[in-house]
C-alpha cells in the first residue's frame, strides 16, 4: 500500500469528531485491537496529557525536555496542521510515508480480520487507527518513553488504554460539549479519567467547579494507593519574570521542588498562558526523574523548553517581499480566544490588526467573535476545507451582535490575498480554527 493509499484509506473513515459517540467512545474495542497487536502500548513508558487548552503545547515542551535528556522519545499529538505524519514523531523527527503506509497496513489488515470473526462491530475509528499506528511505531522503535496527548476528553479516550508513569492535565474550559458535556464540571470529570490507582496526577489551579471534580477523582482513588498529587501554582510563585538586557527576551525562574535548584527557562512560545503549560511541563519532568528517568536534569529542561517548536501557537512569520507580518494561532474555543487577545495586547498593543477568521460550526461561534473581533481593524471570514467548517454567513450570523466590518471571502487562499490587500503595512492574524491555520500555512507554502 502507497503512503497515498494509506493516508486516504484513514480520511475515508471520516473526520474524527464526525462519528457517533458510540463508535468513538469505547475502549473495549481498543483493547481488543491492540490484543490483535500484541499489546504495543505496553512495551514503553508514557506520560498522558489531557485538558482543553495547552495539551499540545505541554506536550511538545515535555517531549523537547525528554529529548533534551538524551531519551529516545515518542510524541504523539492531534490534530495535525499541514500533514498526518505530524501526529506521530520520534526525537523531533516525523514518521515517514513509507513507515507510516506499513504500519497502516498492517493494521488495517487486523482491524479488517477482528471486523469479520466478529470480534469488533465495525472498522475502528480515524482516531483509534491513528493511535494504534503510533502504539505500534513507538514499540518497534524501541522508544524510552513517549509523550501522548489525549485526542478529547480522557476517560474513553483511545489513549486511555496505557497505564502513563505521570497524568498531567491542562487548563480545562468549556469545549466538545456535545461529547463531553454541557458544564465545566462535566467535563472535568472526563479529564479526570487519566488518572491512575498508583499513578502521578501533575495539574494546576482550575475553575473552581473543575477543582472539586479533580479533587474528588484523587480522594477517591488515594485510598486504593494513588500518589500524592503536585499542583502547580500558574505564574507566581512558580516563577519571576526577568529580562535579558539588550533583547525583548523574557527569562522566567522556577524552582524545581524534587532537584533542589532553581532553573531559568527561555520559552520560544508566546503569550501569558504559555506559562502555566511551562510550569506542567516541568513538574511532569520531575516527577517522570523520580520514576527513575535520572537522565532528566535542570540542564536538560531549561534546553528542551528553549528548543521547544510548535507551529501555529502564536507563531509569527515576519514581514517578507509583498506580504505584510502574520501571527498564525490555533484559538478555536473561547478560552483559546481570551489567550490569543492577551497576547496580541502584548505584543501589539492598540495597533491595527487585520483577522483572517474561520471556525468549526460544533464551536462556541458567537463567544469567540466577542472576545477577538472588537480588536479587529478588519476581518475577513473564511472556510477551511473541512465538513465541519461554518460558512462564512454562518460565522456572520453568530457574530450579528458585533459592529465589525466584515468581508466574507469563502476559499482560504482568496481570504489570504485579500487580507494582504487590506493590510497595507498591518500585521495579519490568521486564527479560529486549526484546520484554517494548517490551509492558511499550506497556502503559503509554510512547513508546520
Amino acid at each position: 500500500m502507497s503512503y497515498e493509499t494509506a493516508v486516504a484509506s484513514m480520511f475515508a473513515l471520516g473526520h474524527e469528531l464526525a462519528q457517533t459517540p458510540s463508535h468513538k467512545f469505547d475502549l473495549a474495542h481498543m483493547r481488543v485491537l491492540l490484543r490483535a497487536m500484541g499489546h504495543p502500548e505496553r512495551k514503553f513508558p508514557s506520560v498522558l496529557i489531557a485538558g482543553t487548552n495547552g495539551k499540545g503545547s505541554t506536550a511538545a515542551m515535555l517531549g523537547c525536555i525528554f529529548h533534551a535528556s538524551g531519551l529516545k522519545t515518542g510524541l504523539y499529538t492531534s490534530p495535525h496542521l499541514v500533514r498526518i505524519n505530524e501526529r506521530i514523531r520520534i526525537s523531533g523527527a516525523e514518521i515517514s510515508d513509507d513507515t507510516f503506509a506499513t504500519i497502516h497496513g498492517e493494521v488495517d489488515a487486523i482491524a479488517e480480520r477482528l471486523v469479520a470473526s466478529g470480534d469488533l462491530p465495525w472498522h475502528p475509528s480515524f482516531f483509534e487507527m491513528m493511535t494504534a499506528i503510533a502504539f505500534s511505531y513507538f514499540a518497534r522503535e524501541k522508544v524510552d518513553i513517549a509523550v501522548l496527548e489525549v485526542g478529547m476528553g480522557g476517560r474513553l479516550d483511545a489513549t486511555n488504554v496505557v497505564e502513563p508513569l505521570v497524568s498531567v492535565i491542562t487548563d480545562i474550559s468549556l469545549d466538545h460539549q456535545k461529547f463531553l458535556g454541557n458544564t465545566v464540571g462535566e467535563i472535568a470529570r472526563e479529564k479526570a479519567g487519566i488518572i491512575r490507582r498508583g499513578g502521578v496526577v501533575v495539574t494546576l489551579p482550575q475553575q473552581p467547579e473543575a477543582n472539586d471534580v479533580i479533587g474528588n477523582a484523587i480522594l477517591n482513588l488515594e485510598g486504593v494507593g494513588v500518589s500524592a498529587v503536585q499542583y502547580v501554582p500558574p505564574v507566581s510563585p512558580a516563577s519571576t519574570q526577568y529580562s535579558v538586557p539588550g533583547t525583548q527576551t523574557a527569562l522566567y525562574r522556577y524552582p524545581l521542588q524534587v532537584m533542589g535548584k532553581e532553573i531559568l527557562v527561555e520559552s520560544p512560545l508566546v503569550g501569558r498562558h504559555q506559562l502555566r503549560n511551562t510550569a506542567l511541563a516541568v513538574a511532569a519532568a520531575e516527577e517522570t526523574m523520580k520514576k527513575g528517568f535520572i537522565r532528566i536534569t535542570p540542564a536538560s529542561i531549561e534546553k528542551g523548553i528553549r528548543e521547544t517548536r510548535w507551529p501555529g501557537r502564536f507563531q509569527v512569520i515576519p514581514s517578507k517581499s509583498a506580504w505584510p507580518e502574520i501571527v498564525f494561532d490555533v484559538a478555536h474555543n473561547p478560552a483559546g480566544a481570551w489567550a490569543l487577545r492577551s497576547a496580541l495586547s502584548e505584543r501589539y498593543g492598540d495597533r491595527p490588526l487585520i483577522f483572517v477568521f474561520g471556525a468549526m460550526r460544533d464551536k462556541a461561534i458567537s463567544e469567540m467573535t466577542e472576545i477577538l473581533f472588537p480588536i479587529a481593524e478588519r476581518v475577513v471570514v473564511t472556510q477551511p476545507e473541512n465538513p465541519r467548517s461554518a460558512t462564512p454567513g454562518e460565522i456572520r450570523q453568530a457574530a450579528s451582535r458585533m459592529s465589525a466590518d466584515m468581508e466574507l471571502v469563502p476559499e482560504v487562499k482568496d481570504a489570504l490575498e485579500r487580507a494582504r490587500e487590506l493590510a497595507g503595512g498591518k500585521t495579519i492574524v490568521v486564527t479560529g480554527s486549526i484546520y484554517l491555520v494548517g490551509e492558511a500555512m499550506l497556502a503559503l507554502n509554510l512547513r508546520a
